[in-house]
């Protein structure tokens, strides 16, 4: 058999850029089984099918052929399920060897297209330990899967290539403006060296005339060395951060047995389980499965959701000569399991299936978030003043140096360096005044804060959730995990509708039901229900059941359910739904039953209905021993009841009875869920039905002749019972909620749960407070509402129960178009669009699915509301952090420019008070080193005492331009003294104190921006600055490296810096002068903000300060964005044009729309 296989680069044939249907029409079974092309190899890949020793039928390549695109011609030739079962020498029932090394012997590609005929495969294809079954197991270090890695590889893409630290070096000295400086810093040098040993001296002059080019080179080098190990230290954080938001834990088969693996390492022949909300890692082909509809929207752009069918079923049709165009066995990697569950067995994995392809060729970039986009418009504004000043200085200075030519008694060389001194402090005020450290901020505060928020559960995998956070509005929550613990326990229970047991379950008590919990007599107590008197403890109440009515009990919670055995934490113990989990804890430790994988081969069960969030049940149909079919149901009772009517007659009756459900009977029940949902319990119903045959004749499903229209048959059942469980309360919940409420923040509980039981928690956790006007409403009525009474609903409305999805999408919805931001959580496939409609959605790291993680912006890891308000927190931190460093930044560069405009203009030798290096030290204080201090500032309980901020909120706050205009006038009139008028106030005449007089000004300058580095740590009117100072040590580091560079380039910067040693009466002056800045900080922040306001036109306000809400559709209109820095990254490039901005186009893994596929039309990445 000629062999085949997948592209070796570039897009794989099945991620087509227009949709395609999932098989094509023009395929039939007598084309399927005549192609002879089927696994004919496409020019290019024959390197797929080369593989050496190959222990198993099929090569990477001839597996790929099976999506390449979607192809039943590969899928017969590869021998349908049983061939790829003994190809991939593994199993369908039991999947892989848990023990398997290396393999024995090979297996060929007759053999394994011929076990189509022999029927299914036997275990001797599984992997066996090398050298025999009859040496010891190999230790860990040995490795296991070794062939299998080894031919298929494992389920992990190679890792994107990060940026050297010398490729970011380069990227931050490919800066425009450094550049020209270090053109400027040669030719300097060079005239420096001439004057230095080309020319006569006066005896005892120094020959330093080349230390300001060699001074200037060290500082362009410290600055880029800085800016490449920031760069270096954040692309590192995102790395990790990146590492953690792809790995999760999935199903699969091993030895017989359900267990949990990373996604990363599931292997080609591992047998995987399938369940709605599902996203799929790898490539496969279905075994088995019950319904299973899939969304291949990301792969195909086919919208409809496609319907799989078992292999084995594909096979026989195909060989039958059957219709075959709507069969499709195949699951692809990326699709979302939308209804059904199954197994199926994995034939690609890693970048050999088809997700890993289109993943490898659209690797992202991180995208801009909205505050980066605000920022940068800033930026641009400021860098265009800066650079307009700096033109006007050098046009000013160069006039007046032409001015100064004639009759001047310089040399040739000495006019040069003049000029250059002139070139140079113009372009070193560009350097200074055009802020690309704004946009590097937000990047440097978003990598602190995410990589922060890991630790406290949060793992960020939109970046612009973190900052959007910090000013949510109102926070919908589900209530389940969430607000409670999410450790179920059944601890009341009904049966028909006399034998009941119920126990204390209030707080501190022990409700376990584990095998080692023991229900004494005094755990007896008393419903607060008519009726309900004389409730018993568990052993009675068991006592008080028929054999057979346990084993109906038994069956309803074990057939139907999709919870396993496995190991967690080094014990055994049932994995998946809690509520599924607390029955079967209860029945192992109460109804005696056994391994459930033994108590589940005994049912043939014919179909099942996964639970839906949207219609509130779980049901499976059993084919019995006679011949009959059952059908087990369980659910939310209040709804389960209304399908019922009948009811278990007689519970201790050795034979189950039956009976009407009569009146009373409804409202004792209906009292019964009222009672257990007034004790926060959740309750779930459980209901059979027996049927002659299935699908019953009026009831055959459309599409799948073997199956039944379930709604169709819902109806007219048998309850069993009704079962309370219990959910503890998070510890910390409470104070959590109010923290929310503290913070300005609405806290909403959406649940699918009872109104009761909804109620009695919501009051609990404090979200549901009567007292002060709080509504709880039912999601059918709240659907009903007209548009006007439902914005008059929303604003009161703390609790929804029995909601579904499309009813918290609804209320999200709405809450946008009313102006809130909104955050949501959700855990549900169906909760999605919620998620993603959200401002902030938050998926549960525990009880989510895939598609819920997928479709959200932030996932908590430990489903804890708690975890919610830490990350509020750090989302008010960021924006905080950059406000903080951006009034910093403002106000150094306001003083900087001005300062170096004024004294070079007025001084008779064009010579600035700072010269070039000296405005380099100042502009790395306040790029990098300020970043780095007020940029990681942890967030402090008090951030939670203020409301949040609108979205139309500017960017630069009235207290910010209050602090910058005050701290700006403040510093110039202090250097402006100094300079101008220190000679007569200091009495300084000779040269030598002239010399001391500008570097005391430079000493000042410096310590002033030391100084009011502490003031910008608060934004706010109060005085406390140093507040949690002792928690940021890089603020506490960065504050040190500038004190002490300082101090020393006033003792050893000499002519480097043009600088001399000052007094110790200098330095008192410098410092006393620097910290100055701090009692004015006070006085600043005394002075009304509604006098401030009034000196602000609304127009100049709003010209300069650009507006939030306007910005996306500023986008639209404008065809030059300042959003992009065209600007900056004109005059500088560097560092800033390595940032990309995405805010257009936000790519989700899951999936890619058409306009981007269009747009890589054509386009291969290698693999």
């Amino acid at each position: 058999m000629e062999a085949s296989g997948t592209q070796a680069s570039g897009f794989p044939e099945s991620i087509t850029f227009k949709p395609q249907p999932a098989i094509s029409q023009e395929v039939t079974a007598h084309a399927i089984l005549n192609d002879k092309d089927a696994l004919t190899p496409d020019p290019g890949t024959e390197k797929l099918f080369e593989v050496e020793n190959n222990k198993f039928a099929f090569s990477p390549g001839q597996l790929s052929k099976l999506l390449n695109p979607k192809s039943l011609g590969a899928f017969y030739a590869l021998g349908g399920i049983a061939g790829l079962e003994k190809g991939l020498r593994s199993n369908i029932t039991s999947g892989l060897s848990s023990d398997e090394v290396s393999l024995d012997g090979t297996v060929t590609f007759e053999e394994a297209a011929a076990a189509a005929e022999q029927g299914s495969a036997k275990a001797d294809g599984m992997g066996q330990i090398a050298g025999g079954a009859d040496k010891p197991a190999p230790s860990r270090s040995d490795g296991l899967f070794v062939d299998r890695k080894r031919v298929f590889a494992d389920n992990r893409l190679p890792e994107k290539k990060s940026k050297s630290l010398l490729q970011l070096a380069w990227i931050a000295y490919n800066d425009k403006v450094l550049i020209l400086l270090t053109i400027a810093a040669v030719v300097s040098l060079a005239l420096g060296l001439y004057q230095t040993f080309g020319q006569e001296h006066e005896p005892g002059e120094a020959k330093v005339e080349w230390v300001e080019g060699v001074a200037i080179m060290v500082a362009i080098i410290i600055v880029v060395v800085v800016g490449t190990i920031n760069d270096w230290q954040k692309e590192r954080q995102f790395v990790k951060l990146n590492k953690k938001k792809e790995d999760r834990h999935v199903k699969v088969i091993r030895s017989g047995k359900s267990k949990e693996v990373s996604v990363y390492d599931i292997l080609v022949g591992d047998v995987m389980h399938l369940e709605p909300g599902d996203l799929v890692p790898v490539d496969g082909i279905l075994i088995k499965g019950h319904s299973i509809k899939c969304d291949e929207s990301s792969a195909t752009g086919e919208s409809d959701l496609v319907k799989k069918q078992a292999g084995d079923r594909v096979f026989r049709a195909i060989e039958a000569r059957e219709d075959v165009h709507k069969l499709d066995p195949f699951i692809l990697s990326g699709c979302k399991i939308a209804e059904g569950m199954g197994t199926f067995m994995v034939t690609a994995v890693g970048v050999n299936s088809t997700f890993g392809k289109t993943m490898m060729a659209l690797r992202e970039e991180t995208e801009a978030t909205p505050l980066q986009f605000k920022l940068n418009v800033l930026a641009e504004y400021i860098a265009k003043l800066g650079g307009a000043a700096a033109l006007v200085l050098f046009v000013a200075l160069f006039i007046k140096f032409l001015a100064q030519l004639p009759g001047s008694p310089l040399t040739p060389s000495e006019k040069g360096q003049s000029f250059l001194q002139i070139f140079i402090v113009s372009v070193t005020v560009v350097v200074v005044a055009v802020p690309e450290g704004l946009p590097l901020a937000v990047t440097l505060a978003l990598a602190f804060a995410t990589t922060r928020m890991l630790k406290d559960n949060n793992l960020v995998r939109v970046l612009r959730a973190c900052e959007t956070m910090g000013n949510a509005t109102t926070v919908c929550s589900d209530k389940t995990g969430t607000l409670t613990e999410n450790k179920m326990t059944m601890v009341a229970a009904t049966i028909g509708a006399t034998a009941q047991f119920g126990r204390k379950t209030g707080p501190g008590d022990d409700v376990s039901t584990g095998p080692n919990s023991e229900v004494q007599a005094d755990e007896k107590q008393v419903l607060p229900s008519t009726g309900m008197q004389g409730t018993v403890a568990v052993g009675e109440f068991l006592s008080q059941l028929s054999a057979e009515v346990k084993a109906l009990l038994v069956q309803s919670v074990v057939i139907n359910s999709t919870a396993f055995e496995g190991e967690q934490e080094g014990r055994q113990t049932f994995i998946g739904s809690k509520t599924e989990t607390a029955f079967l804890e209860f029945a192992r430790a109460h109804l005696g039953i056994g391994p459930l994988q033994e108590e589940r081969s005994a049912a043939n069960v014919v179909q099942v209905v996964p639970f839906d969030s949207s219609r509130k049940y779980m049901a499976c149909v059993v084919k019995l021993r006679d011949g009959k079919f059952r059908v087990y149901t369980k659910g939310a009772s209040e709804i389960l009841l209304q399908k019922c009517t009948k009811i278990v007659a007689n519970p201790a009756s050795e034979t189950l009875s039956e009976k009407l459900l009569t009146a009373e009977d409804s409202e004792f029940l209906a009292d019964i869920i009222s009672t257990y949902a007034s004790r926060t319990l959740r309750t779930i119903a459980l209901l059979y039905r027996d049927f002659e045959s299935w699908p019953p004749a009026d009831a055959v499903a459309r599409d799948e002749p073997t199956q039944a229209d379930f709604t169709a048959v819902f109806k007219d059942m048998t309850l069993l019972g009704i079962l309370g469980i219990k959910d503890p309360l998070r510890q910390g919940v409470q104070g959590a909620v109010k923290d929310c409420q503290n913070a300005g923040v609405f806290v909403r509980m959406v649940t699918g749960d009872n109104i009761l039981t909804a109620q009695a928690i919501a009051e609990e956790c404090g979200i549901y407070t009567p007292n002060e006007g709080g509504i709880v409403m039912e999601g059918p009525t709240f659907r009903k509402l007209s548009p006007e009474d439902m914005d008059l609903t929303i604003p009161r409305l703390q609790v929804l129960a029995r909601s579904s999805p499309e009813d918290k999408r609804i209320l999200v919805k709405r809450l946008k178009e009313l102006g809130e931001t909104v955050a949501v959580t959700g855990d549900g496939t169906n909760d999605a669009p919620a998620l993603k409609m959200a401002d902030i959605g938050f998926s549960m790291g525990i009880a989510g699915t895939e598609v819920a993680k997928e479709a959200s912006a932030i996932i908590v890891m430990d489903d804890n509301f708690a975890s919610i308000v830490k990350a509020l927190m750090w989302g008010r931190a960021v924006n905080d952090a950059v406000k903080k460093f951006l009034q910093f930044q403002i106000t150094v560069n306001i003083t900087a420019v001005v300062l170096t405009f004024v004294s070079a203009v007025a001084s008779a030798s064009e010579q600035s008070v700072l010269t070039a290096v000296q405005l380099l030290w100042v502009n790395l204080i306040m790029d990098t080193f300020a970043a780095l201090a007020l940029a990681t500032d942890p967030p402090t309980r008090n951030i939670l005492n203020r409301k949040p901020e609108k979205k139309s909120a500017p960017l630069i706050t009235l207290n910010m331009w209050k602090m910058i205009v005050g701290q700006a006038i403040f510093q110039l009139m202090v250097t402006f003294i100094l300079n101008f008028g220190g000679p007569r106030i200091l009495n300084y005449q000779s040269p030598e104190e002239m010399e001391q007089l500008r570097t005391l000004v430079f000493n000042t300058f410096v310590w002033m921006q030391i100084f009011n580095q502490y003031n910008n740590r608060r934004l706010d009117n109060k005085f406390n600055i140093f507040e949690g100072i002792h928690r940021n040590w890089f603020f506490i580091a960065i504050n040190f490296i500038m004190v002490g560079g300082q101090v020393l380039i006033i003792f050893v910067g000499g002519k480097a810096f043009h600088v001399t040693p000052l007094s110790g009466v200098q330095w008192a002056i410098s410092i006393v002068l620097g910290a100055l800045s701090l009692p004015m900080a006070v006085l600043i922040r005394l002075i009304p903000d509604r006098y401030v306001a009034k000196l602000l036109p609304p127009k100049t306000k709003r010209r300069l300060v650009p507006d939030v809400v306007a910005e996306e559709q500023a986008m639209k209109r404008r065809q030059s964005r300042p959003e992009h820095l065209p600007f900056i990254k004109t005059i500088r490039g560097g560092r800033v044009s390595s940032l990309k901005f995405q805010l257009d186009l936000v790519r989700v893994n899951s999936g890619f729309n058409d306009q981007m596929m269009g747009a890589i039309t054509g386009t291969t990445t290698s693999c």
